[in-house]
């Protein structure tokens, strides 16, 4: 059921909504302290141990690669915000972006370099669907084109996984409200069957939405995406719609795609990337309540839901839903994690209550001693593994879908990547079945509303300089291959 509040009461959740929506995601609350030292993780071994079949890999998204898309992010990249801002900071837009879809060997041939085993890619809904049951053929023969160099990639195959959704809807769904709409969920789901069917046979690993969290709290409540509006009772209920959504996929994949392609007996194994952060409070019992309502919102919700065949969505004073979905019950074969910061949290609540800011305010850690990336994120890999000690209880595979962080000179990464895979290895050694690791991203993108100022590539890319768009790689593509050659991807390194 859906229980909207008296209006008067949002206006203090829709300040702390309109605060989680400044950082890339949010949160989880973790119970133990915990600190990695710089020497641990030089000393440390990466993924010794771990089991045959591990993926390793990069992930993009088609909008944000592609160029040459139609949807509904391609008009709000035209428009301004009320006060003349452009939606997109430095006024770009992703008509061209990295031009994979012109440009996509280019992609494969860096997945190979990297002796990468899997390659999570996008494909653009709103390309093969334009109009509600018109099924681009052309479209599809270059999407498979695609997956099936991956399949022929030496040294050896690339698995695909296929991501269906990743913020972007056809101009025909965003017509008639988008997620609002009641027949999207029905609608995603007759696409997720024809992906089945066109692509079913070079596909087992299936994403049906990336992030759900983040867009919602971006479109929804801090009005920074499309559609651009501050409800939280209109998120919350887009919300249990993209639950719904996944459900129906998920049944839709199961029963159009009956090949296995890679012969490990299964012919799909679906799941979603949801985005996780740790929200830790600065110190005191209300700085820890603001934490844990954000961490119960925005980390629980999906995987309960999932997990229990029950969406429960709680917004104090603004909004429950309380609702049956045994659909989702069973649709998941792993959770992906897409892991990137924490928030450190003072509590303001005085000043939200009042209507005088948000409830909160973000600190620096008390040594003040975490570098940050170049859109100002911590660089805290505690975090990913106190979230995968949390997420384990779950019982389900996890992969790591998305890691990474902006770093234009490039000379951070390689660092980055080896303490997050010093936290999955702790995790691993505790229990946590955590199976595969994807870093964000394989190539420099569009980065929606940063437009093209965040640089997460292990390849980067002169967008403004270099007409060919070269993949040229970063320090961290040595670091990468470090991790492939543990696994026997390609031969080790030579000795110093």
């Amino acid at each position: 059921m859906f229980l909207p509040a008296r209006r008067a009461k949002a206006s203090a959740w829709l300040a702390l909504a309109a605060a989680l929506a400044g950082a890339p995601g949010a949160v989880g609350c973790g119970k133990k302290p915990v600190t990695f030292e710089p020497a641990e993780i030089e000393r440390h071994s990466m993924l010794a141990g771990v089991s045959p079949g591990f993926l390793l890999g990069a992930a993009t998204s088609a909008y944000q690669i592609e160029g040459g898309n139609q949807n509904d992010w391609t008009d709000w990249e035209a428009g301004h915000y009320p006060d003349g801002q452009p939606h997109v900071s430095d006024g770009s837009t992703a008509a061209r972006a990295a031009d994979s879809w012109n440009r996509w060997r280019q992609d494969v041939v860096a997945l190979e370099d990297l002796g990468a085993n899997v390659y999570r890619l996008g494909v653009e809904w709103s390309r093969l669907e334009p109009a509600e049951g018109a099924w681009d053929a052309v479209a599809a023969a270059r999407y498979r084109e695609m997956l099936m160099a991956l399949l022929a990639a030496r040294p050896h195959p690339i698995r695909p996984m296929l991501n269906l959704y990743h913020f972007t809807l056809p101009r025909w769904v965003a017509a008639r409200g988008g997620w609002e709409w009641s027949g999207a969920p029905q609608a995603f789901a007759a696409f997720a069957a024809r992906a089945a069917d066109a692509f079913g046979d070079l596909v087992d690993l299936w994403c049906t939405l990336n992030e759900p969290n983040v867009y919602v709290v971006k479109g929804y409540l801090a009005g920074q995406w499309p559609p651009g509006v501050r409800d939280p009772a209109r998120g919350a209920r887009v919300l249990a719609r993209l639950l719904d959504a996944h459900g129906l996929a998920a049944a839709a994949l199961r029963a159009h795609d009956r090949v296995d392609s890679d012969g490990d007996g299964a012919a799909t194994r679906i799941g979603l990337a949801h985005n996780v952060r740790v929200f830790d409070p600065e110190g005191g019992p209300v700085d820890a309540l603001v934490a844990r309502s954000a961490d119960d919102f925005y980390n629980r919700v999906i995987p309960e839901a999932v997990a229990t065949g029950h969406v429960h969505i709680s917004l104090p004073t603004v909004v429950t839903i309380d609702e049956a979905a045994p659909g989702l019950r069973g649709s998941f074969d792993w959770l992906g994690i897409n892991y990137y910061t924490r928030d450190i949290i003072r509590s303001r609540i005085a000043r939200a209550l009042t209507g005088r800011g948000p409830p909160y305010e973000v600190v620096a850690d008390a040594a003040g001693s975490r570098a940050r990336s170049d859109m100002g994120w911590e660089i805290y890999p505690e975090g990913l593994y106190r979230l995968l000690l949390t997420f384990a209880r779950y019982g389900w595979p996890i992969i790591v879908t998305e890691s990474g962080l902006a770093d234009r000179a490039g000379t951070v990464r390689p660092g980055y990547i080896r303490s997050h895979i010093y936290a999955i290895d702790r995790a691993r050694a505790e229990g946590v079945p955590v199976v595969g690791y994807l870093h964000w991203s394989l190539i420099d993108n569009f980065e929606w509303s940063r437009g093209y100022t965040g640089r997460f590539g292990l390849y980067t890319i002169d967008f403004a300089g270099d007409p060919e768009l070269t993949r040229r790689p970063t320090p961290a593509v040595k670091t990468f291959q470090e991790l492939a050659a543990v696994l026997g991807l390609l031969p080790p390194p030579p000795a110093p």
